[in-house]
């Protein structure tokens, strides 16, 4: 599953490829900072969870370095300017097929289990998050099923 959710990613046009991430229009960017919206839910950045949005950033783009921070920079930025979510969720449903978003909210849930807990914010901005791009309450949790026992190590089948 991780490699189709890396194999959109990279798919995901970029508004200025050739001077690296500089615009919320830019997929890369909305990714990035609907992810630290959802990492930073909870009032508490964990190492965990910033480690492992980055290797996701890391791997769905094939970044690193210099080109890898100044994504991640981007992306924090825009959270932090950000007076809503709509602007990057309508950004990613405008370039993500159904598939993809859903798909999209399991790499969320990987950033919110990575530190092995889920609190009541996370789980509720993960929710607005999905009701924006288009995916459904049953998808939603069915993604969190799914990585929660990955992360936990329990078995579940596809």
């Amino acid at each position: 599953m991780f490699d189709r959710i890396i194999a959109f990613l990279k798919d995901l046009p970029s508004a200025s490829d050739n001077r690296g991430p500089s615009s919320a229009d830019d997929p890369r960017i909305a990714a990035a900072a609907l992810m630290f919206h959802v990492m930073d839910a909870d009032g508490v950045r964990q190492d965990t969870e910033w480690e492992r949005m980055k290797h996701i950033l890391a791997e769905a783009y094939g970044l690193a370095g210099e080109d890898l921070d100044r994504l991640v920079v981007a992306g924090g930025k825009a959270d932090e300017e950000a007076v809503d979510l709509y602007a990057f969720t309508s950004v990613l449903k405008r370039h993500l097929d159904e598939k993809a978003r859903i798909e999209f909210v399991g790499l969320m849930w990987e950033i919110v289990f990575a530190d092995g807990e889920l609190h009541e914010l996370e789980d509720n901005t993960l929710w607005r998050i999905a009701e924006l791009i288009g995916v459904d309450n049953r998808d939603r949790i069915l993604q969190r099923q799914k990585i929660q026992a990955q992360a936990t190590g329990s078995s579940t089948e596809d």
